[in-house]
């Protein structure tokens, strides 16, 4: 296989919530191949950590910048620091969001404000970040845009996996919240094509970070063709590394789930 066709050289990404965990991942494979670095999150502390990590591990250069996706302002302030670094934008992936609240999951006694806020967070401010970049990218005529969805968008969660090992269930608006991110991929893929952007969408099933019940790691990978949860560090890193790259330059309005069968095994 043709190695150039995941060099990202001389590219820039920026990644929203890649101080941990799966955007974390992702901004690593990127850094692996090449990619110089923008965190982008609320938290300056986890951010300016995570840039220097990535520096350090894989010798590219890496900025992070304090934002709020849920604030138009703050959004549109991100980018255009973003486009002055580099006077390029190339990849965006938007990974911040949030998963419960403060609130419990169960649909019926859900405190209203945080079905507001996840919504907000989730799939309004995805779509703000989006809209800023996005115009950055017009002007080069070039970008991948990567939106993160879930296995929630896609099919209705068996909740006694949550209840009986002890488990806060997932709100359905978070599953509204994901369904919204994958119909704004496909339509801002259409919209965007004109101008040589590719938007997808990777939808992650269940990851085990390792703070989880046993049982219920148990029976979620009962329910999986694999046998077993994502692996933290490994399982994310091939899909975002080849929607970022001219690998997948004849791709867009996709849905790519990686999440070990676990959406079509019954």
């Amino acid at each position: 296989m043709n190695d150039r066709l995941f060099d990202l050289s001389g590219k820039v990404a920026i990644v929203t919530g890649g101080h941990s965990w799966l955007g974390f991942d992702m901004a690593s494979v990127l850094a692996e191949h090449g990619c110089d670095i923008i965190i982008a999150s609320r938290s300056e502390e986890k951010i300016k950590a995570a840039t220097e990590k990535i520096e350090t591990l894989y010798g590219v250069e890496c900025k992070y910048i304090r934002f709020d996706q849920t604030k138009p302002n703050s959004c549109r302030e991100m980018a255009e620091e973003a486009w002055n670094w580099k006077n390029r934008i190339d990849i965006l992936i938007n990974n911040s969001g949030g998963g419960s609240g403060a609130s419990e999951g169960d649909f019926l006694k859900r405190d209203p404000k945080d079905i507001i806020s996840l919504i907000s967070t989730n799939l309004i401010g995805a779509m703000l970040c989006t809209q800023s970049i996005a115009s950055y990218m017009v002007r080069q005529n070039s970008g991948k845009i990567i939106n993160i969805g879930s296995i929630a968008g896609i099919v209705g969660r068996d909740r006694r996996m949550y209840r009986e090992n002890n488990k806060t269930e997932q709100p359905v608006d978070y599953a509204a919240s994901k369904a919204g991110i994958i119909g704004m991929t496909r339509d801002l893929a259409a919209y965007l094509a004109p101008y040589n952007i590719q938007v997808n969408t990777i939808s992650p099933g269940g990851f085990d970070k390792g703070d989880l019940p046993k049982g219920f790691v148990e029976a979620y990978s009962d329910a999986t063709m694999e046998g077993r949860m994502g692996i933290m560090g490994q399982d994310i890193k091939g899909t975002a590394l080849f929607l970022s790259s001219h690998a997948s330059d004849y791709i867009t309005g996709q849905n790519i789930v990686v999440d070990g069968g676990f959406t079509v095994y019954k």
